[in-house]
């Protein structure tokens, strides 16, 4: 399973919100920023501080989805 946080793109578009935004409400670094828009795995400390500062769960910031290049 791989991790997309394609939930949490279409957040800030709802909410008109940047991502420059986002880094300054959750003292997130805007590298972090930059893995998460590979869809690369970061720690649950940052997904708590981005939860925190939009008000939201977990589930609606991101999800598991099949992996695609994973061998069967």
């Amino acid at each position: 399973m791989a991790v997309s946080y394609n939930k949490l793109w279409k957040l800030l578009i709802d909410r008109k919100m940047k991502k420059k935004e986002l880094t300054e409400q959750a003292g997130i670094s805007r590298t972090t920023i930059a893995k998460m828009g590979r869809d690369e795995n970061v720690s649950t400390d940052v997904l708590s501080k981005i939860c925190g500062a939009l008000n939201v769960d977990i589930g609606e910031i991101m999800e598991m989805v099949p992996d695609v290049n994973r061998e069967k």
